[in-house]
């Protein structure tokens, strides 16, 4: 199959025509390679085009900054331009840093996790170009968990926050371009019927792609997300950043290493192992969290000696990440109450933010199976494979 043309890589060898004459501003980060280049080199040195104003996400930039971490504005001292923070005192781009634009362009590579803020991001700057009379260019990359499975709670508007913004799926099966698209034409974020949007999309993508079809290298898209195997585990694991668990930060692979102090490792491999997860064997791990320069400067549970399980991908095509997460949260929950544990979801508000609703901690402290807790979404996620199928650009 040919290599994936991205959405950044087709306006580079266009000549940057759609942007011919235009004073950009670029919201990206780190992960907008076009090649070995990044885009804001490109652009910046294209004749034809006059690079003003680069915006940053969570992590900054250049992707190096912990998560959660506040980033302030600052200056590109190379290209010489001011650099805004998009994760710090505001998280969507003020008027006076948009007056001198006459589009705003975003590329940043997206996971196809809801609960992950490059999205939010994305969508309040729509706003904010709306609300400026600015056309707004999305530069297209595949979704690296493929386009065709959804899966998860859909989220309920009250526990909407900037981790999680949109009624989606937890695993969403959508490109950012398309998502753009859903989140204008749904009305998902107010004041953006006059917004003039554009995906420039990619060549070659399909929705049965995972992300090594697509010859494409995988660029590190934040502090904890560094390969596509840690990639396509996380939007299940994690469920255990709001446990007494470690979620395995602290490690160099953080998400496919679960474990606490209490837990018994062999146990709970031979319990998920016999229950033949589609894709995917359980080995027992320990491992001790310890803060490492540009992942995590403050692990849960530093320095004690943790017993846990290691996920093994077998098969990345018949894996179910969100469905395999409730299966080990369900496991840990369970060895939890033998052990004494109380509580075991330690920040039940922040579990519900990532679920998307309260109905899933209910089901778990009420003794629902795994299977009966996966059952529970099925409704909603058949309603929005409906909704979302008018914006499916591939």
């Amino acid at each position: 199959m040919p290599l994936v043309k991205t959405g950044a890589l087709k306006l580079t060898e266009n000549g940057f025509y759609p942007l011919t004459g235009q004073r950009v501003g670029l919201i990206t980060n780190h992960t907008a390679r076009v090649g070995k280049s990044h885009l804001i080199n490109l652009i910046a040195n294209a004749p034809n085009v006059e690079l003003v104003t680069l915006f940053g996400p969570e992590h900054g930039i250049h992707g190096s900054v912990d998560d959660a971490v506040p980033i302030a504005d600052s200056f590109d001292e190379e290209i010489g331009v001011p650099i805004y923070s998009l994760y710090g005192q505001h998280l969507k781009p003020l008027p006076e840093t948009l007056s001198k634009l006459d589009v705003l362009v975003f590329d940043i590579q997206d996971i196809g996790a809801r609960f992950y803020t490059y999205i939010s991001t994305m969508g309040l700057a729509m706003q904010a170009a709306s609300k400026a009379n600015l056309p707004f260019i999305i530069l297209d990359r595949p979704n690296p968990l493929g386009g065709m499975r959804v899966s998860g709670y859909v989220l309920e508007p009250s526990h909407a926050s900037f981790e999680g913004q949109y009624p989606i799926p937890i695993q969403h099966g959508l490109t950012i371009g398309e998502l753009a698209l859903m989140i204008k034409g749904e009305k998902f974020l107010r004041g953006l019927e006059q917004l003039e949007l554009e995906v420039i999309t990619m060549d070659h993508w399909q929705r049965d792609l995972l992300w090594p079809d697509t010859g494409l290298d995988w660029v590190k898209t934040s502090s904890n997300i560094p390969t596509f195997e840690i990639a396509l585990i996380y939007p299940g694991a994690c469920f255990f950043e709001a446990t007494a668990a470690s979620e395995g930060r602290g490690t160099h692979t953080p998400f496919k290493l679960i474990g606490a102090p209490w837990a018994n490792g062999q146990s709970l491999a031979d319990t998920l192992n016999a229950r033949n997860l589609p894709g995917i064997r359980f080995e027992s791990a320990t491992f001790t969290p310890r803060p490492i320069k540009g992942m995590d400067s403050n692990p849960k549970l530093e320095g004690q000696t943790l017993s846990g399980i290691q996920h093994i991908i077998t098969d990345a095509q018949t894996f179910l990440p969100v469905d395999t997460g409730i299966h080990v949260i369900h496991a840990f929950y369970r060895q939890s109450k033998h052990e004494h544990i109380h509580p075991f979801v330690d920040r039940e508000a922040w579990m519900t933010r990532l679920a998307g609703t309260s109905r899933f901690l209910d089901l778990l402290h009420d003794g629902a199976s795994p299977s009966d807790i996966i059952a529970s979404w099925q409704d909603e996620i058949a309603f929005f494979q409906q909704k979302r199928a008018p914006y499916l650009l591939y």
